[in-house]
């Protein structure tokens, strides 16, 4: 599946023919250089390996470096591969020109970090619900978590609390609305994973 890097702007609205308010989110899509084509011949499966956003050279491995000099570009922030139809060549370019108006497209992206939260917040247990019947401080408590001498051990997978958010997300189907290709924007229908800044992957 061909596709681009980019980076979550921020949402807005647009208003379709009747009028209605519809939430989108922008994404600044590309340009995104080619930094290798892989075969088969050569790395047993075919793919394009895109880069996209700039980098401090200092921050950048020297295995790296190089890798971006012989694609004749400067050091990138994230490199992804994507499965093109077209011939690429090394060091090209690749813009929001390969979506259309209308398309639906998958938007992969680490959604927000929440930090260490209860099971409340975290899987939406009710709690206790009330503060009558002796109940003290247990209003958001987990409550049981299993058996005691038997099986002596709690179940891997049980919900508790823990590290909140952080993760892989793909939003599928989502709509293109617009393409403003003079600044290399895409404008999504509803939300996408992560804050703004963040570096998400559009498949189509």
């Amino acid at each position: 599946m061909s596709g681009l890097i980019g980076k979550k702007i921020g949402m807005t609205c647009m208003f379709d023919q009747n009028g209605k308010n519809i939430p989108c989110t922008l994404v600044e899509a590309g340009p995104c250089i080619v930094t290798q084509v892989k075969t088969e011949e050569k790395d047993g499966y075919n793919a394009i390996q895109l880069a996209f956003g700039e980098a401090k050279e200092k921050n950048t491995p020297k295995a790296m470096q190089g890798h971006f000099k012989a694609a004749k570009t400067t050091p990138k922030r994230k490199v992804v591969e994507f499965e093109f139809q077209d011939v690429l060549e090394l060091g090209g370019s690749v813009d929001v020109s390969i979506f259309e108006e209308g398309e639906f497209v998958d938007v992969a992206g680490s959604s927000k970090g929440k930090g260490f939260q209860g099971v409340v917040k975290r899987h939406g247990f009710g709690g206790v619900g009330q503060a009558t019947h002796g109940q003290h401080n247990r209003m958001r408590a987990p409550g049981s978590i299993g058996a005691a001498s038997y099986p002596a051990r709690v179940f891997k997978g049980m919900k508790m609390a823990g590290q909140t958010g952080n993760k892989r997300v793909k939003v599928l189907n989502s709509r293109v609305m617009k393409i403003l290709k003079d600044e290399n924007i895409l404008v999504l229908k509803g939300s996408i994973p992560g804050p703004k800044g963040s570096i998400v992957t559009i498949e189509k």
